[in-house]
């Protein structure tokens, strides 16, 4: 049973190429009411033409080189963005594991902290309460549970977001490098959980450049090279045509469309 079918996604960004000083000129300046240069921007595909599909109960790895489209397409799959072309339909609930942290007060402990966050992330306060330990354990957090959040280091507080996140009901998990956090005790404990998960029927989306994890743990590949696929199948192989790619130093795929716009 599907839980994810992309059809031909396609993502575009604009890039500035002057900053105008109020917004009354840049408005002026695209409907050609002031004289002299108008506004001009480029057009940046970050998706073209993306097909991919995802059964209950399997994880999919997005591999490729930074600036190839994995964290956009992540976000297309969480709903942040939308697609440009193209659709993307989901069955069932869906967690971005994806900017860890976003929301925590620094003032507050961390304790009050998890409470706070996992509330926002939809897990019920009295749930929170009865989980609040074992969320602090597993994140190797609970001798530090009244300390100031603000005292905590990035990984630490990274390790707190990601312990309750994966506390959430949800159907399909998406995971953006967020296992490259902590020890490799830490990051043992996080694949156990997604293991279980997977057992459980739930899907994982997981974006990383640890090519060996991605390929001992997901079922298929999706390998992006300048916003296109440059492979898709299973991981055995589309991470060994990564690999083959990196260490010749290729390029197979055509140069990013871009155009002017005056």
């Amino acid at each position: 049973m599907l839980v994810i079918e992309a059809a031909d996604i396609w993502k575009r960004f604009r890039i500035p190429h002057h900053r105008r000083p109020s917004i009354l000129e840049q408005i002026a300046g695209v409907l050609s009411v002031l004289e002299g240069e108008r506004y001009t921007y480029e057009e940046f595909w970050a998706l073209k033409a993306v097909d991919f599909k995802l059964e209950r109960g399997e994880s999919l790895g997005i591999i490729g080189p930074n600036g190839s489209g994995k964290s956009t397409l992540l976000k297309l799959m969480a709903r942040i963005m939308k697609p440009d072309r193209g659709t993307i339909e989901t069955d069932g609930r869906i967690v971005p594991i994806l900017e860890l942290g976003i929301g925590f007060q620094g003032d507050l402990t961390v304790k009050e902290n998890a409470l706070v966050y996992g509330v926002i992330m939809g897990i019920p306060r009295a749930q929170m309460k009865k989980r609040i330990e074992s969320i602090l354990d597993f994140a190797e957090l609970a001798r530090f549970q009244d300390a100031k959040l603000k005292n905590l280091s990035s990984g630490m507080q990274v390790r707190l977001a990601f312990s309750i996140a994966v506390e959430t009901e949800a159907d399909i998990f998406l995971v953006d490098e967020a296992l490259a956090v902590g020890d490799m005790e830490f990051q043992k404990r996080c694949l156990a959980r997604f293991r279980q998960f997977k057992n459980e029927g739930k899907s994982i989306v997981l974006v990383s450049h640890d090519v060996s994890l991605v390929k001992a743990f997901c079922e298929s590949t999706l390998y992006l090279l300048n916003g296109e696929m440059r492979d898709f199948g299973p991981s055995d192989r589309v991470t060994d045509t990564y690999v083959k790619d990196v260490e010749s130093g290729a390029q197979p795929l055509a140069s990013q469309q871009v155009s002017q716009h005056m």
